[in-house]
């Protein structure tokens, strides 16, 4: 269970952090795409970020003993496949869309897990805004269907890492990423150089995909993995809607992406709910330390 030290909204704190990480790796990852591909573009962020990790936690050392490794196992896959899922998912329909129907994902985790009329408030907010944020004209006519597809697989993958994760982050503690990468890779890696081949040792590509490495996994799935040990799933769910919010956001402070007033409003909307989840998690502050399952070791 968290540790009794923990500041209260330590939890909060890092899954945003997280959260703004993966809006500059998603950036750095735009330009890995004409060198080598979606395939090779998810097999060099997960091999590459599953080496930092290994190196600098070394679990391989504290594998003696350990119980859940299903649930670990379980973990990895589903991480690769998220994200191969969600990179072949931007090669035929716009990141916008992509990332709205990824959502489905852990909306669904926070709507089967309300408890309380306030929480069906907050899970409806998020869903008027990504509702806003799709563009119901006619792009949505033209989306691809391997594309849908590809973000709906994405959408199953991400409620599967929440529930998974937070299973094996009670038997691995602070390795769980590390060794939850390195399965990820063994996914996604053979898919990489299937399609790209020796175009992932191109040294053009290689800054971007360490950048991608840090930004998109090592850092971020770290800091997830802390406050998956310490969130409730459903609270993890509505709080991680905050993305496609973020992402708007980086689009206009970075590449001068102007919005409307609906998708403003769509904004708004995300943003009132997450902070609804988090002010109901701080009158609460039981619920948040206390797991559905048994309680899980601190991050070491």
């Amino acid at each position: 269970m968290p540790s009794r030290t923990d500041p209260p909204l330590a939890p909060f704190g890092a899954l945003l952090l997280a959260m703004l990480s993966f809006q500059f790796g998603a950036a750095l990852a735009k330009q890995l795409f004409p060198l080598v591909g979606a395939q090779g573009a998810t097999a060099m962020r997960l091999g590459l970020g599953a080496l930092i990790l290994w190196t600098m936690r070394r679990p391989w050392r504290r594998l003696a003993g350990r119980q859940g490794w299903p649930w670990l196992w379980g973990y990895g896959v589903t991480l690769g496949l998220m994200n191969l899922c969600f990179y072949m998912a931007l090669t035929t329909i716009p990141l916008g869309i992509a990332i709205a129907l990824e959502f489905v994902g852990p909306l669904s985790i926070a709507l089967f897990g309300s408890r309380r009329i306030w929480d069906f408030l907050w899970v409806g907010l998020v869903l008027l805004g990504l509702a806003l944020l799709l563009p119901w004209q006619a792009q949505v006519q033209a989306l691809d269907p391997a594309g849908v597809l590809y973000s709906m697989g994405s959408a199953v993958c991400w409620a599967a890492y929440i529930l998974l994760g937070r299973r094996a982050g009670a038997a691995f503690g602070g390795d769980t990423v590390a060794l939850g990468s390195a399965i990820a890779a063994l996914i996604a890696v053979p898919v990489g150089i299937a399609h790209a081949g020796t175009a992932m040792l191109s040294l053009a590509a290689l800054p971007f995909a360490l950048g991608v490495a840090i930004l998109s996994s090592a850092f971020p799935y770290t800091l997830e993995m802390y406050a998956l040990t310490r969130l409730p799933a459903r609270t993890m769910g509505i709080l991680m809607s905050a993305e496609p919010a973020l992402g708007a956001l980086f689009g206009l402070a970075l590449l001068g992406e102007h919005l409307g007033a609906l998708q403003w409003l769509a904004i708004t909307a995300i943003i009132a709910a997450s902070v609804g989840t988090v002010l109901g998690a701080r009158t609460a502050p039981a619920e948040i330390a206390q797991m559905a399952d048994p309680a899980p070791p601190p991050v070491d």
